[in-house]
């Protein structure tokens, strides 16, 4: 269940209520909230970011409520994140999982979001790239959900976080690339 609602691609419903290009045919072709602002329109990129979150809150919350063991809650917590990446409604073709990434460490712990969110907020402010501030985050989270989850023994969340952190960065691997040829865009910067 997890990795079905994941699987629903919030830019693609949400550019569709819109009336907007579908954003796997603009930009970059990723399925995005940056994508879908690329259209100009503000409000379906903050629907699209909120709708990738809540693939990450919503599968895990439930569980939780369940009453799910840990081992479960991480497979779930995988699930929901590579629905996003892979999503079946939508021939595979899925986001970076950034958002849905965030949305899954919101739900395990508010300690997550907090690294997450200091970290983006520090290596965006001082380097200027989206691309690599997502990525310092969400592997300092990663570092940080050891002391997070190892004094309650929860190995398995470390695991899935991992899981989670690995895939981030193979998603990102065009963006690596151009941040080491010095041509990945910064934030605020108009295409050439």
């Amino acid at each position: 269940m997890g990795y079905l609602f994941g699987s629903i691609s919030s830019a693609v419903l949400v550019s569709k209520l819109f009336r907007l290009s579908d954003p796997r045919d603009v930009g970059s072709g990723n399925p995005g909230a940056t994508n879908v602002l690329r259209s100009g329109n503000k409000l379906a990129a903050a629907l699209t970011l909120l709708g990738d979150v809540s693939k990450g809150i919503i599968p895990v919350v439930l569980a939780q409520y369940a009453g799910v063991s840990t081992g479960v809650l991480a497979m779930v917590a995988i699930a929901a994140f590579m629905g996003h990446l892979l999503p079946i409604f939508f021939g595979f073709k899925g986001g970076k999982g950034v958002a849905t990434a965030v949305g899954v460490f919101l739900a395990l712990s508010w300690k997550l979001v907090a690294v997450f969110a200091a970290t983006w907020i520090l290596v965006a402010a001082i380097s200027r790239y989206s691309s690599l501030a997502a990525l310092m985050a969400t592997a300092l989270t990663g570092v940080a959900s050891f002391a997070i989850f190892n004094q309650e023994h929860q190995l398995q969340l470390i695991g899935a976080i991992f899981w989670i952190v690995a895939f981030t960065f193979q998603r990102h691997r065009e963006n690596i690339e151009r941040l080491k040829n010095g041509t990945e865009g910064k934030i605020g910067q108009k295409p050439a």
